[in-house]
């Protein structure tokens, strides 16, 4: 009799939503489980969760549509997984994640699951969502213990260009703000002569200050001109990686080795990538 090693013989294949939540399960349960799924943890766990968020962007900014639904099922499975921790904890199952979030939105669109009225386009509901917002946070805020400000609830897992802009944009609706984007400039030449000044003398811990400021201040200006710092930088980043191949493929066909190759042969190979874009 030939033996059939195909694992997914063993159980039929879940289908749907309980399905997902019943193979979660069977992974972590301690009665023939896997042992790696077993030992995890919400912490261990965290960091796949921020890749797997990333993938989906990534996906997203290929236009590959296969790709973002795969990867928006491993993010789905990451929430599976937290569910399922949390539930052998006794603090809450997935059922009660499906309910938080159903509630939440029913609270934040007034305008369509109640009464409220004035909201006739995306700005009007995007005001009022930080309206509501603002309310939720200053109702914690009336148990919660220590200082409670504007800047309070904003996460410090947050990567720290994600994290500038959220800080920045919660700053400015209290008050804190440029009146517009020319003193923002002012204040990017004045951080960029600060960091030269301690480039002059070789101060390594105030040179890293003087950055981080100068990267503030970019931020900054991203937020008066309406543009999303990480999406700009991520593009960006596409730009210069989609340049740099062209300039490893054009010496590779010439036979040059890129390590032997001037600056300024690569810097017109550079700007040759450039004109194609």
């Amino acid at each position: 009799m030939t033996q059939n090693n195909d694992s997914s013989s063993k159980l039929p294949l879940p289908s749907g939503l309980d399905g997902l939540l019943e193979l979660m399960a069977q992974l972590r349960s301690p009665d023939g489980g896997c042992p790696w799924d077993i030992e995890q943890t919400f912490a261990s766990i965290a960091p796949h969760t921020i890749e797997e968020a990333y993938e989906v962007a990534d996906a997203i900014d290929h236009g590959d549509m296969a790709a973002v639904q795969d990867e928006l099922g491993d993010l789905l499975f990451q929430v599976v997984f937290y569910a399922q921790m949390a539930k052998e904890n006794g603090n809450f199952d997935f059922h009660d994640i499906i309910t938080g979030i159903t509630e939440k939105m029913v609270r934040r669109h007034p305008h369509i699951f109640a009464d409220q009225t004035g909201i006739h386009s995306a700005e009007d509901q995007t005001a009022n969502w930080e309206a509501l917002k603002e309310q939720e946070r200053n109702e914690k805020a009336k148990t919660a213990k220590g200082h409670q400000g504007a800047l309070t609830d904003v996460s410090r897992g947050l990567p720290a260009l994600m994290r500038a802009a959220k800080l920045q944009k919660r700053a400015a609706r209290v008050g804190f703000d440029w009146p517009s984007v020319a003193p923002v400039f002012d204040k990017f030449r004045e951080e960029l002569a600060e960091l030269e000044a301690e480039i002059a003398l070789n101060d390594q811990k105030a040179m890293e200050h003087e950055m981080g400021d100068v990267l503030l201040t970019c931020v900054n200006l991203s937020r008066k001109l309406d543009i999303d710092p990480e999406s700009a930088l991520r593009h960006a980043n596409n730009r210069f990686e989609s340049r740099f191949e062209h300039i490893e493929t054009s010496l590779e066909n010439q036979g040059r080795d890129i390590k032997k190759t001037s600056l300024d042969d690569l810097e017109l190979l550079w700007t040759e990538a450039k004109t194609k874009e």
